[in-house]
């Protein structure tokens, strides 16, 4: 009998031999065994894959590995991972996460908790509060919020963080919206947004839908999104608007 994870989680890992914390993995998955980690490595030019099949074999119930021969970028790895996890194993929802845990295996769990009964996707959001720790580079905060406010305008939808890596789904939707590939190796967040309007239109995205505050997020540093694509995103963006405005 194949066993029913309450959640999947897909995380892209591209050179991440030196960064990977898997002490981290350890200590989750000690605690949780209803839940699946699976590792996509990129194509990296490191030893990734060797680092990914060790901590599988630590836990060969609850880690599952994928790797690509050469590096399609994160929208793809993920949707490789999504693909893999749909015709290998049984879940009640699927996540994808950053490598570099600046959201955490635990609270991605606690998020994916919001999705319920109409809830079918939840995805984490760094607003800076009182009371929670989001400690992000100004340049990347100040760019990253020119960019989230084009982008809620492009979607018509009220959103403060559309790019936040922490994104949560009911299984039924990810096999909806994860079928076909993406325009943007790395907007392909605001594709995924496209794709639920598409299914739900525009008015039961309140209902459907969760942004959540995360109660912490870190910059690691090392972004693997280099601060000169901020000059290319704009292009990304266009060809994404003008693709989904015909189906939305």
């Amino acid at each position: 009998m194949i066993k029913q994870f309450q959640l999947c989680i897909v995380i892209p890992c591209y050179n991440e031999e030196k960064r990977l914390e898997t002490k981290c993995i350890d200590t989750f998955l000690k605690s949780h065994e209803n839940v699946l980690l699976c590792l996509v490595n990129d194509g990296s030019s490191d030893d990734t894959l060797n680092v990914l099949q060790g901590v599988q074999a630590k836990f060969p119930k609850n880690i599952t590995v994928v790797d690509t021969v050469n590096n399609v970028g994160k929208a793809e790895a993920v949707r490789l991972g999504f693909s893999h996890c749909d015709n290998h194993f049984n879940y009640d929802k699927i996540a994808y996460l950053d490598a570099d845990f600046a959201t955490t295996l635990e609270e991605c769990l606690e998020i994916s908790n919001c999705i319920k009964n109409e809830v079918v996707f939840a995805f984490g959001s760094r607003i800076a509060k009182i009371d929670n720790h989001i400690q992000r580079k100004q340049s990347r905060f100040l760019i990253g919020r020119v960019i989230a406010t084009f982008i809620s305008k492009q979607l018509n939808l009220v959103v403060y963080d559309t790019q936040c890596g922490c994104k949560i789904f009911h299984h039924k939707l990810a096999s909806q919206i994860f079928a076909e590939k993406f325009i943007s190796k790395w907007l392909f967040d605001v594709e995924l947004f496209h794709r639920i309007i598409k299914i739900y239109g525009r008015d039961k995205m309140g209902t459907i839908a969760r942004e959540i505050p995360l109660k912490s997020w870190i910059d690691q540093g090392d972004s693997r999104v280099k601060l000169s694509y901020f000059f290319k995103l704009w292009y990304d963006l266009y060809v994404i608007g003008k693709t989904y405005k015909s189906v939305n």
